[in-house]
């Protein structure tokens, strides 16, 4: 998905060469039929700091979606939040390189726990048996992806997870008064409306406190993409994607 202006340009050049190199070669004329097929070329729609973003990234972040089903609801993940959800990522990658933590240290066993979870809790799993080889594959067809994509994404959604909670959370301070005042209001009332006694607030504190610092996070992280694509260059060449923002002209994305 990182793909550089530099790399655009080699890519060309590579091309070029590949078409010069088939020039002096004896092949076979196209046939009438072949010649009149179109040719599907992928184009730049978005350049982030530099970072080319492709129709084609746009398009596999619209085929990984399918894994974030609380995230994004079906048949709502339009051209323009999947451009955004890559802007973002490439935002905060564009960070983690620039300190030396694009690696994250995620282990092939880490990603394979993280998958085999995904497979036992993702909705859309269950009619396909996902805690089984045969249906995991079955719904990764169905879905258009690929083991090794998969994996590849996921390694590097842990790596992202854990650069943010290292950034974020260490400073995230959750006050006994909040956690109190969430339970009241958040978690009270949904037992009483079931006519059922809720667990002891001491019970869980702990999985309260999770959930607020979470969201603390999200708002700290939300404010700093913010600030990234305000400091920085955010330019969408194609209107289809939304519009672009950063210094050159001072809007949001």
């Amino acid at each position: 998905m990182k793909h550089t202006l530099a790399f655009v340009a080699i890519f060309a050049a590579l091309a070029l060469a590949l078409a010069l190199g088939r020039a002096g070669a004896q092949e076979p004329a196209p046939t009438a039929q072949q010649a009149a097929q179109p040719v599907v070329l992928d184009r730049v729609v978005a350049v982030i700091n530099g970072d080319v973003l492709l129709q084609s990234d746009v398009q596999e972040e619209q085929r990984f979606a399918a894994l974030e089903p609380f995230a994004v609801a079906p048949g709502s993940d339009t051209l323009q939040r999947a451009a955004r959800r890559l802007a973002n990522r490439t935002l905060i990658l564009q960070q983690m390189k620039a300190q030396q933590q694009l690696g994250g240290g995620v282990t092939d066993e880490q990603v394979q726990q993280a998958l085999t979870d995904l497979r036992s809790h993702l909705p859309k799993c269950r009619q396909y048996h996902c805690d089984t080889p045969e249906g995991w594959k079955a719904f990764l067809a169905a879905n258009d992806l690929t083991e090794a994509e998969v994996v590849a994404h996921w390694r590097q959604r842990l790596a992202i997870l854990r650069f943010i909670d290292l950034r974020f959370r260490s400073g995230i301070r959750i006050p006994n008064e909040e956690i109190e005042a969430y339970y009241k209001k958040s978690i009270v009332p949904v037992f009483e409306r079931q006519h059922e006694k809720p667990p002891p607030l001491s019970d869980i504190s702990s999985r309260i406190q999770e959930v607020l610092l979470q969201q603390h996070v999200n708002v700290l992280l939300q404010d700093w993409l913010k600030s990234l694509r305000d400091e920085g260059s955010v330019q969408v060449l194609d209107p289809a994607y939304g519009q672009s923002s950063g210094n050159q002209n001072g809007e949001d994305d």
